[in-house]
């Protein structure tokens, strides 16, 4: 069977199967995030003007970059960056590194009952992030929490809600969202690495920590970086488990992180900003990815 191609006088005929193979993929792209990303841009352009008064008849006029000036300047904008961006910094590694022990113990010649546990590791996964972060709100309130209870009776005073602990009770709950599934990732690498290279180790005397240090690691390093981008991308756009926790503590604000701020502008009719904050909070998210790329590959060289 022929593959159906298409050509114009003169020039080589062209296979189009290629392109049929990648609309599936295309067409949603260029549906749900090239054009929402291009709207959101063309709105951050644009500013709500009224005429004749403040009950004056309101029209949509064209303000340059104004907006982005707005939202460079406000105070929660960097404050609210840099938080979250404190939290990537402690939250990726603690998580990082607990999904590939996991991954390593799964992977070793020695466990048992694969199947139970790899499924055990994953199910944080596929709970709702609401419903994760209510359970987690139940665990830190200190009028119910068994967890709050234990610790007083060891004369510990924690208050896992306030101002000074409410961000890593929400990298608790990102952690233990999110461990089984790049855990899942970096076994499926492990399963691809030669059974013979860590067969030959081990026959030459190393250890199964050696060869995990010196062999496995290095071999799935390409997963590993790209666990490390995917979960750079979503510490910048951590909303759930805050916003649920906004509901039952003051330690939250309507700022605390860029996507709630985002959120909070475009309940409040800000629509041009709230689109100018998520311009920006997207070039920010891709510069910090790409240098992160940049780096590991330079390093990986």
């Amino acid at each position: 069977m022929k593959p159906i191609t298409a050509s114009a006088p003169g020039r080589p005929r062209r296979p189009l199967a290629p392109y049929a193979f990648l609309a599936p993929f295309l067409i949603p792209f260029v549906l749900f995030t090239l054009v929402p990303v291009g709207y959101a841009f063309w709105q951050s352009l644009h500013k709500t003007a009224r005429t004749g008064g403040t009950f004056g008849k309101t029209r949509t006029v064209f303000a340059g970059l104004e907006q982005y000036g707005r939202v460079l300047g406000e105070d929660y904008f960097s404050e609210s960056l840099l938080r979250v961006l404190g939290f990537a910094l402690v939250q990726i590694p603690v998580m990082l590194l607990l999904a590939l022990v996991l991954a390593l113990l799964l992977d070793s010649t020695v466990a048992r009952a694969k199947k139970f546990f790899r499924l055990v590791y994953f199910v944080p996964y596929g709970i709702p992030g609401v419903v994760a972060a209510l359970m987690w709100a139940f665990l830190y309130d200190p009028r119910l929490s068994p967890v709050v209870d234990l610790l007083r009776s060891a004369g510990v005073q924690a208050d896992l809600l306030g101002p000074d602990a409410i961000l890593w009770s929400i990298a608790n709950v990102v952690t233990w969202t999110y461990t089984g599934y790049n855990m899942l990732i970096i076994y499926a690498a492990l399963q691809a690495v030669p059974a013979d290279i860590a067969e030959a180790a081990r026959m030459d005397g190393a250890s199964g920590w050696t060869i995990a240090l010196r062999i496995k690691i290095p071999i799935i390093r390409p997963a590993l970086v790209l666990t490390g981008v995917f979960s750079l991308i979503g510490s910048f756009q951590l909303f759930t488990e805050p916003q649920v926790f906004r509901t039952i503590s003051t330690s939250v604000t309507s700022t605390y992180t860029p996507n709630i701020a985002a959120y909070s502008l475009a309940a409040g009719d800000s629509y041009s900003e709230a689109a100018a904050l998520s311009v920006v909070l997207a070039v920010v998210t891709f510069v910090l990815s790409f240098a992160f790329l940049r780096f590991t590959t330079r390093r990986q060289g």
